[in-house]
């Protein structure tokens, strides 16, 4: 328990009792050298030899992943599977669902099992479904390997997201989510260029180019999941491709950036229980459903009323133009060490697009309106999970946290892959109004999450000045673990 000891100090430390273990961030962290002080142009020199080694199988595993979310549309697979009414709609919301479910999980298991073997696990088992998809022929087979798709992506995207909270401090992580996201942004224009292409192979073997999209695209993913298996790392401490000195650094500079005294890494239930009660969750919650429902919304259904091989090609510009704006953003947020700015403007940028394509314009004006929507979503989706993710401490609280709002996400794309209805071609007013209604939600929740996480560190920062006023407050290092983002020395990200 906190005691006050006001005749021995005017001014207040928050103290780590040495008699307490500290415990073992992560494994072999007993074994490092003790942490150098590196110069300017060595730690930058480091944390690009680190990019280097994570962030490209981490976007490329990434645009797998994302590549089999569109475009087999136009290539015959509605026409081929005899699908009517809503049944489309309804095998893309049948893939969200358990995407959604099992995120959680999933991020539970990837600590037992080592990320390293986790994620290129997952990898090739969803290449192995999506190569097996290219051979379906009905519309319950379609189903059926949709919800299985589902449940082997789910532990992708959060897991990446809580991994890389393992290698960088807390205003060093948007960046690096924008440059696995943006994998999913330049999967948006690839996947069309490689829809085009592909589509010249209709016919080969007695398969359309919806089949021949699922089977080259699957066996990539198998592949790159293999590639995984052998350059992918778990931690900082164990990593090889790093020297002794670097390894040390590394782990000191990201221990100690949430609290000074690193975090709890002990499993307990309160954790995750704390996790689901935690008021800052809920609300990023709906700040994510309200910039990932419109972002699946337009990436499923980007109709143009041009032919299908002009449709794929007209892809590809919004999603480059996202790439472009996402990756400006996370460097300037990452650099001033903000992210709701960057979120709200991202979210007026969505509301323009969409406000455009509800209307009666010319397809020529809709369109320049589908890059204001891919580039606003995709952009203030980075600053999102990074967001919640610098405002949890404490590693299962922080990893369940993560996997609720990415969840979330998952039952946003259920929720749009069921607005644009095929009667409501082609202007797709209602689907269109429902976007518009999520994007409203963010931008009433990014303002009052902004002003309660202002309130609360304004608190701490008056508790603080009266006990140096008063005495003295001592804490064990065990309580302040256990405090994580509650603890009196942390403060929120705004």
């Amino acid at each position: 328990m906190a005691t006050i000891e006001g005749e021995k100090s005017a001014a207040v430390t928050i103290e780590t009792l040495s008699s307490v273990p500290q415990e073992c961030h992560y494994a072999d962290e007993s074994t490092l050298e003790p942490p150098p002080d590196l110069t300017e142009e060595e730690e930058r020199k480091l944390w690009r030899k680190v990019d280097l080694r994570l962030m490209p199988i981490l976007s490329l595993m990434q645009l797998c992943s994302f590549l089999d979310r569109g475009n087999a549309k136009l290539q015959g697979l509605v026409s081929q599977l005899h699908l009517v009414g809503n049944e489309y709609n309804i095998a893309l919301t049948m893939y969200f669902i358990p995407y959604a479910l099992f995120e959680c999980p999933a991020n539970l298991v990837l600590k037992k099992l080592r990320p390293s073997r986790w994620l290129p696990g997952i990898t090739i088992t969803w290449g192995i479904i999506m190569t097996l998809m290219g051979l379906i022929k009905s519309y319950q087979q379609l189903v059926g390997i949709r919800i299985c798709l589902g449940i082997a992506e789910a532990g992708l995207f959060p897991g990446v997201i809580y991994y890389l909270t393992f290698w960088y401090p807390r205003h060093m992580l948007q960046y690096r989510v924008g440059l696995f996201w943006g994998a999913a942004t330049v999967s948006g224009a690839f996947s069309g260029l490689l829809a085009f292409g592909i589509s010249f192979m209709s016919g080969t073997e007695g398969m359309l180019g919806w089949s021949w999209i699922f089977i080259l695209e699957g066996i990539g993913t198998v592949l790159v999941g293999v590639v995984a298996a052998f350059v992918l790392v778990d931690f900082p401490a164990t990593a090889k491709f790093l020297t002794p000195r670097e390894r040390a650094f590394i782990v000191d500079k990201q221990k100690y950036d949430i609290s000074s005294v690193g975090e709890e890494e002990r499993f307990a239930f309160r954790y995750i229980w704390a996790a689901f009660k935690d008021w800052q969750v809920l609300m990023l919650c709906l700040i994510n459903l309200s910039v990932i429902g419109p972002l699946y919304g337009i990436s499923l259904f980007l109709p143009f009323g041009y032919s299908t091989a002009v449709s794929q090609l007209l892809t590809v510009p919004p999603y480059v133009f996202a790439t472009i704006v996402l990756l400006i953003m996370a460097v300037w947020s990452d650099r001033i060490k903000k992210r709701s700015p960057f979120i709200f403007v991202g979210l007026i940028m969505s509301f323009i697009g969409f406000l455009i394509n509800i209307t009666d314009a010319p397809v020529g004006v809709k369109y320049l309106g589908t890059f204001f929507c891919v580039g606003g979503c995709y952009s203030a989706f980075t600053g999102v999970v990074s967001w919640l993710s610098n405002n949890l401490a404490g590693q299962y609280k922080r990893a369940v946290g993560v996997a609720l709002q990415i969840g979330m996400g998952g039952f946003a794309g259920a929720i749009a892959s069921n607005m644009y209805r095929t009667q409501d071609a082609p202007r797709y007013v209602l689907g269109h109004g429902l976007e518009l209604m999520l994007v409203g939600l963010g931008l009433i929740c990014v303002p009052l999450t902004v002003l309660n996480y202002i309130r609360i560190n304004a608190q701490r920062d008056t508790a603080q000045k009266e006990m140096m006023e008063g005495g003295r407050v001592k804490y064990s290092a065990e309580e302040l673990k256990e405090m994580g983002d509650k603890s009196p020395d942390f403060r929120y990200t705004i």
